[in-house]
């Protein structure tokens, strides 16, 4: 017996040996980053672009507190409430209400790879890059894509999309009710029931309005409603709100093919979340961090009321107005009631380089402003007051910083 324990050992030894020695064999490529020896620094800096947003006291505390299992029946109790949030913020009664852990792009992608199939008509509102990166998508999935198109700054008419509708016949459309590149607001009372008219759903993207200005996902006949975290929110970029009416649900739950996102398939989300009335299975690690952080801003909306926000930002948009146009500047959209409260888009100063604007303002003033995106890159500036950051105080504090720009940046006479 002692003869054998030995001899046992002896093996044993030798392959453990053999193990380390191969786990060993190769000498490092990559040595240790010397950036990654030094203390991480971050500025503090204004965030008056059109997202993120700065976080608040409260959102900031949530991203503090101790990670726990994403299948942990605490966190199951914080994505419930995270739905009842959503349910509030949307104003909807949709049982399919849920948060997907990625960007606003995620969500547009959520809703694009699970309501449309190969062959279906698809009917997108391009005004600005939103309407160009829907149409984007729902091409790569191998969808019938027709247009309706505006130059930067228009929006679309209940007339134009009834003659679209007629025309195409699209099972799907889209519209941005906040087109952030151009700084519209899209019109949306009637638009839902014009597409039932027609045996078409309604998909409405509500990033950059949510929040901000007035939205009744039920109430206007919208089927699917997705906004994101880091606008109005004032959470953190990565995680996306999004709800289907019964209609579309119906729509996805009777489709033919797969969609083709695993990651993004509805009815693995709708069960994960609790959405389905069935017992809840694994699908992904959610970002639990991010979850906390979501619930408590969805918590300070409620708190603050939507339509005390709404008029938080009202207001201090039409004072933004004022102060631009005191500095002789103009506004890119002409129509006030088509402005989009939340990102006001300017229009460059002639002789101007909006990039000198922007940097002489970051340089100087540690705030940020952008340029414009998409269709509108080079003809705006775009300046966001997203949720805390919607104040009379910030409005002065950019147009000082902007009356100072246009001042000491160059010109040209041309």
């Amino acid at each position: 017996m002692l003869w054998a324990l030995t001899a046992a050992r002896a093996v044993l030894g030798h392959r453990t040996t053999g193990w380390v020695r191969t786990m060993a064999s190769h000498s490092l490529l990559v040595a240790p980053p010397a950036a990654l020896s030094k203390p991480l620094f971050i500025p503090s800096r204004l965030l008056l672009g059109p997202g993120p947003s700065n976080l608040t006291p409260r959102v900031m505390a949530a991203g503090g507190l101790p990670v726990l299992g994403h299948m942990h029946q605490e966190v199951y109790q914080i994505m419930d409430e995270i739905k009842q949030g959503i349910q509030y913020v949307f104003q909807t009664r949709n049982p399919l209400s849920l948060a997907i852990s990625g960007s606003g792009h995620c969500a547009l992608e959520a809703a694009l790879f699970n309501l449309l199939e190969p062959g279906d008509s698809f009917l997108v509102g391009v005004s600005g890059i939103w309407g160009q990166r829907a149409q984007d998508i729902a091409e790569r999935i191998g969808a019938r894509v027709c247009q309706m198109v505006k130059a930067p700054g228009g929006h679309f008419t209940l007339q134009e999309v009834e003659e679209a509708l007629a025309r195409h016949k699209p099972v799907l459309l889209f519209l941005a009710h906040g087109e952030s590149s151009t700084g519209v607001l899209q019109p949306l009372d009637g638009y839902g029931e014009l597409c039932h008219r027609h045996q078409c759903l309604l998909l409405v993207d509500s990033v950059a309005s949510l929040g901000g200005a007035p939205i009744y996902m039920d109430r206007q006949g919208i089927d699917v409603l997705y906004s994101g975290s880091q606008k109005v929110l004032n959470a953190p970029p990565g995680t996306s709100l999004i709800s289907f009416s019964d209609k579309a649900k119906n729509k996805i739950y009777a489709r033919k093919t797969k969609p083709v996102s695993f990651y993004l398939d509805i009815q693995w989300l709708a069960n994960f979340w609790g959405c389905d009335d069935r017992p809840r299975t694994y699908h992904h690690t959610t970002p639990v961090i991010s979850l906390y952080s979501l619930r408590e801003s969805l918590a300070h909306l409620a708190e603050q009321g939507l339509e005390n926000s709404w008029r938080q930002h009202r207001e201090a948009s039409e004072y933004l107005y004022t102060c631009l146009q005191g500095l002789g500047l103009q506004l890119f959209v002409k129509d006030q009631a088509l402005r989009l409260p939340t990102i006001t888009s300017v229009v460059v100063p002639a002789g101007y380089d909006w990039r000198d604007i922007v940097q002489y303002i970051m340089d100087h003033h540690n705030i940020e402003i952008a340029g414009g995106l998409g269709p509108s890159a080079g003809k705006v500036l775009r300046i966001g007051l997203l949720g805390g950051n919607a104040t009379r105080e910030n409005v002065d504090r950019v147009t000082r910083a902007l009356r100072e720009a246009l001042q000491c940046c160059p010109r040209s006479k041309l």
